[in-house]
């Protein structure tokens, strides 16, 4: 079995868990509860996915163009932080139930897919026929060669061939803003807000704008995880689903203890455990046992179950998160 292969599988898998499990901190970490991950990936990758379509149906040499990838990472990146405003708008100004809110978003984002394939495209997805996959071949006979030394053939095979750029992009991205959230000023004052909102208040810290913002960046992360989701795992093809992975970020999340090192970790086990059913068939024992690909597919979501029941007492959520800030309370 090969290593280098079982380690860019689970990458697939991994990075945009690990992003929007990121993406639900920042919304959390300032006081907003947000479900509708799954909801917010969904759009972004809709949103994503039409640009492209629209950009290469006129251009069909696009197709493989890493320039039209980042495109399409930031539209839906800022689409489907846009689509998070109607959670943080009915959150904080109207108090509504945020939970509630987050639902509303998840059943709406696979309904706007559905209506916009229907309405435009004839059919209930969006396919781009994109592919942004990099091999060794692409870098020239020099880098082939490398691949091929038996001392560090394998580091090289598993940094460049069949790699997408986002994968080191999100993963720049993720440091770059655990580092901000954790040791910057703004990002100290957005953490006070979902811990202690009336002190932040009371120190001249603007509560509400806080959480606009917490809940925005989570939007942006949310999208962009749904955008690179399609781009890797699903042929660039925008769904009215993404397979529960923003449900399974959620969980995450949780079980990350709303550490941002705990959750890359986290991202990496079910990232591994999410892709055993495609590996089952190259792994000697699995394969004797000859079970259903379907069984693989729920393994992810047993033991996320399973954890969470065993950390439930050991929480580290903001105290403050759920509840409408209320100026006149202290």
């Amino acid at each position: 079995m090969d290593i280098v292969f079982i380690i860019q599988q689970t990458l697939l898998f991994a990075i945009p868990l690990m992003i929007v499990a990121l993406g639900g901190v920042f919304s959390e970490r300032s006081g907003i509860i947000n479900l509708a991950l799954e909801g917010e990936m969904i759009f972004g990758a809709l949103i994503g996915a039409m640009v492209l379509k629209a950009i290469i149906g006129s251009n069909p040499s696009l197709a493989t163009n890493q320039g039209i990838y980042l495109l399409g990472m930031l539209i839906a990146a800022l689409s489907s932080s846009a689509f998070s405003l109607l959670l943080s708008f009915s959150a904080i100004k109207l108090k509504a139930d945020q939970t509630i809110g987050g639902t509303a978003l998840n059943l709406l984002a696979p309904a706007i897919v559905c209506t916009f394939g229907l309405l435009i495209f004839t059919s209930e997805k969006v396919v781009t026929n994109a592919s942004f996959v990099i091999k060794l071949a692409d870098y020239g006979e020099g880098m082939v060669a490398a691949a091929e030394n038996p001392a560090f053939g394998w580091l090289i095979r598993l940094l460049f061939d069949k790699m997408f750029i986002s994968t080191y992009i999100v993963i720049a991205i993720f440091i770059v803003l655990s580092l901000w959230l954790y040791r910057s000023k703004i990002g100290t004052h957005l953490r006070a807000c979902g811990e202690h909102p009336q002190a932040a208040d009371s120190v001249g810290i603007n509560v509400f704008r806080m959480r606009y913002l917490g809940t925005s960046i989570s939007g942006a992360l949310a999208g962009l995880g749904g955008f690179v989701y399609i781009a890797t795992c699903a042929a660039t093809t925008a769904e009215n689903s993404v397979a529960g992975l923003g449900f399974l970020a959620l969980a995450i999340m949780i079980f990350g203890n709303w550490n941002p090192l705990f959750i890359a970790l986290g991202a990496l086990l079910f990232g591994f455990l999410k892709c055993i059913g495609v590996l089952s068939s190259q792994i000697g024992f699995l394969k004797a046992l000859n079970l259903p690909l379907y069984f693989y597919n729920i393994i992810p979501y047993a033991v996320v179950l399973i954890v969470l029941v065993i950390t439930r007492k050991k929480s580290g959520c903001p105290k403050a998160e759920g509840i409408p800030y209320d100026k006149g309370q202290r």
